[in-house]
């Protein structure tokens, strides 16, 4: 198996997943998110520490393509448990590799599963989906 067939793997499993894609029961902060392009609709809701540091739990709901509840998925893995400072790096990295800004594999290490999606630059119409998630959550957290 190539990396190819494991990023595909990782990316189907994670569109299928319920894992992530329901309502918390109670949140700080909710974001809807839209792709006009293609219909893809995400809320992220996001429960922060008592300290408002921490990002305790996050999950999303919503329909789109499995590129978008994907890599919604992927990104509520990754960000549960981080600091909102290691929350926007880990944004950053992720936009700059689908603008193939960052490339060099230490730095795209610490996205771990979002790596999965590094190859969706090579695909413009799927772009959008793969960052919708990712530019909701920055747009909630550097707005907080």
């Amino acid at each position: 198996m190539d990396l190819n067939d494991i990023y595909q793997q990782i990316i189907l499993e994670h569109s299928k997943s319920k894992k992530n894609k329901h309502d918390l029961e109670s949140y700080d902060m909710s974001e809807p998110g839209h792709n006009p392009s293609c219909g893809d609709e995400i809320t992220l809701q996001v429960k922060l520490s008592d300290d408002k540091k921490n990002i305790q739990d996050l999950a999303f709901t919503g329909v789109g393509c499995a590129i978008s509840q994907a890599s919604a998925s992927i990104m509520c893995d990754l960000l549960r448990g981080k600091t909102i400072e290691e929350a926007k790096e880990l944004c950053e990295i992720f936009l700059g590799m689908i603008r193939r800004e960052i490339t060099d594999d230490e730095t795209l290490e610490k996205l771990e599963d979002a790596e999965a999606l590094r190859n969706i630059s090579n695909m413009p119409a799927r772009v959008k989906c793969a960052v919708l998630a990712w530019h909701t959550l920055n747009d909630m957290i550097t707005k907080k």
